[in-house]
């Protein structure tokens, strides 16, 4: 299976079409290029591109929640002391993951050696039977 070219078709009205034949003019590409780096964008950033005319993104007025550089996609800075707890309870969780495995393999143990020791199990029902006497100790 190679990377295989395929063929998206869909319909725009007029002014929709008159503008994208600008947009490619204007970048000198074919109208087919436009769409296909739209769609690598598209692709890129998991569908969370918003096509914003440069005009209306030269005047918007960036927030307090919005970065200084406005890159795609946003990225939040996490505090030192976040950052360690998360280590700690990754760290923790090991610990827990490698106890749990102690503890299945003892408890495997142990139902080997009572497999084992089957036998040798006295039930009291059996002692009243017989003639021998057992001191619990």
């Amino acid at each position: 299976m190679g990377n295989k070219n395929k063929t998206i078709s869909f319909r725009v009205n007029e002014d929709a079409f008159e503008s994208l034949q600008d947009i490619a003019e204007e970048r000198d590409i074919s109208l087919s290029a436009v769409f296909r780096d739209y769609v690598d964008l598209l692709v890129e950033h998991d569908g969370q591109v918003a096509v914003v005319p440069e005009s209306e993104l030269e005047s918007r007025t960036i927030t307090d929640s919005d970065e200084d550089d406005a890159s795609f996609p946003p990225s939040v800075e996490v505090p030192k002391s976040f950052i360690r707890e998360h280590e700690r309870l990754e760290l923790e969780a090991e610990h827990l993951r490698e106890q749990l495995d102690e503890y299945k393999a003892y408890v495997n143990g142990l139902q080997d050696r009572l497999e084992d020791e089957e036998e040798e199990v006295l039930l009291l029902d059996d002692l009243d039977e017989d003639e021998e006497t057992y001191q619990l100790r």
